[in-house]
């Protein structure tokens, strides 16, 4: 069977739009998803399902989430080889002295397209630098990231797809825990 990995998209960020991680289990298991689990409190959720439509998965997943949490957040899916794949295309991973902690990959809910990538890749980002990838931007916060010149939202306009962001190490551990449940 299958494994997934969901992330949510905005769920529990600044006291907003709060969901427990219980909760969350439950209400993928009642979709009859099995082997259900949460990594953090950030909605990033692992499952296996013999369903193959991603798209009709994740608009069923948003939609149980809005129906038990009476809000509506953007769910996007990876697999295992894909986390593989975002995990081996690392932009930085020869950059000295890279902090992962600076780190983030944003995982875009389709890919944008050649001219897309080009215009995005011409916004004035400041000091962060920007690598884009298929359905993945690479992001480093070269000053951190408590107050990044980079506009995240001009950039997914640009891109015409919105994602979620997820640092460095809590994508290797999720495709840690992926691969324990194939």
């Amino acid at each position: 069977m299958p494994v997934l990995i969901s992330l949510l998209r905005g769920v529990n960020v600044g006291g907003h739009r709060k969901v427990k991680m219980d909760d969350l289990r439950a209400l993928y298991e009642s979709l009859g998803f099995e082997d259900v689990q949460t990594y953090i409190n950030s909605g990033n959720v692992l499952f296996k399902t013999t369903g193959r439509d991603l798209a009709g998965l994740r608009r069923r997943i948003e939609d149980a989430i809005e129906r038990a949490c009476g809000f509506r957040s953007d769910v996007i899916l990876r697999t295992p080889a894909d986390l593989r794949q975002a995990i081996a295309g690392n932009p930085f991973a020869a950059q000295p002295g890279l902090d992962a902690s600076r780190f983030t990959v944003h995982f875009l809910a389709a890919d944008p397209g050649a001219e897309a990538r080009r215009l995005a890749l011409a916004v004035n980002t400041g000091p962060e630098q920007l690598f884009i990838h298929g359905r993945e931007l690479y992001i480093y916060y070269t000053n951190g990231m408590a107050r990044p010149k980079l506009s995240l939202p001009v950039v997914e306009r640009t891109l015409r797809t919105l994602g979620t962001s997820r640092n460095w190490n809590t994508v290797r551990k999720l495709l840690e825990m992926a691969e324990k449940l194939e």
